[in-house]
């Protein structure tokens, strides 16, 4: 018997809803347009500036920072982390190579 007294996952919220969080790997800005509506993100306090900016600039970061602040270090954020690195790994050399054929 393991007597941890403060333990990561007795910390965490897990306010965010499945459909959130599976629905955002793959449509992000949607995910988080539904759950502003439906108003799942209201205990976050998303009514700073840097919010709205970081949903139209980079909604992976800030979908890795709302289940960063709901869940901690889980499975779900190591998913949506490789997930982000993945899309952004990925998008400049198919951009790249997109250019290049056009150009010959």
């Amino acid at each position: 018997m393991s007597n941890h007294l403060l333990d990561v996952n007795s910390l965490a919220v897990h306010a965010l809803p499945l459909w959130f969080l599976v629905f955002s790997l793959f449509l992000p800005r949607i995910a988080l347009i539904i759950a502003w509506f439906d108003r799942d993100l209201v205990r976050f306090h998303l009514d700073s500036l840097l919010s709205p900016i970081l949903a139209l600039l980079l909604p992976r970061v800030l979908i890795l920072v709302l289940i960063y602040r709901d869940q901690g270090l889980t499975m779900w954020f190591l998913i949506h982390a490789i997930v982000a690195l993945m899309v952004w790994g990925g998008s400049g050399s198919y951009h790249t190579q997109r250019w290049r054929s056009n150009s010959l």
